[in-house]
């Protein structure tokens, strides 16, 4: 290995529209989510299918891409850093988030 370094790649399905943000000096920010898939089989034949949601947030050109051709069902490629941050909502509970920053992404199929 060159270098470790924080590198996700997840090939899924759109969950919903993704909600694209315009920002002040015409910088834009994408949130999505999308859903990857797992299947397999237990000892005794049993076919099990696990569905896991990734929030993906994507930046500047990355997200006017996602704003221009990317739809609820689509199926994206997305590769990025898996970041961590925390903030406390209206009634000052903490919650906490974990999501892609895409830096790239690849539209596969119609």
């Amino acid at each position: 290995m060159n270098a470790l370094r924080n590198k996700v790649q997840l090939i899924g399905h759109v969950g919903q529209e993704p909600e694209i943000k315009n920002l002040e000096g015409g910088k834009k920010l994408a949130n999505l989510t999308i859903a990857t898939n797992e299947v397999y089989y237990k000892e005794n034949g049993d076919k099990v299918e696990n569905t896991e949601w990734h929030r993906i947030t994507a930046w500047g050109k990355t997200a006017e891409i996602i704003e221009k051709y990317v739809v609820k069902g689509k199926e994206i490629a997305v590769e990025g850093k898996l970041t961590h941050r925390s903030y406390d909502d209206k009634d000052g509970n903490k919650r906490y988030v974990t999501e892609v920053v895409a830096n790239e992404i690849l539209l596969i199929g119609k």
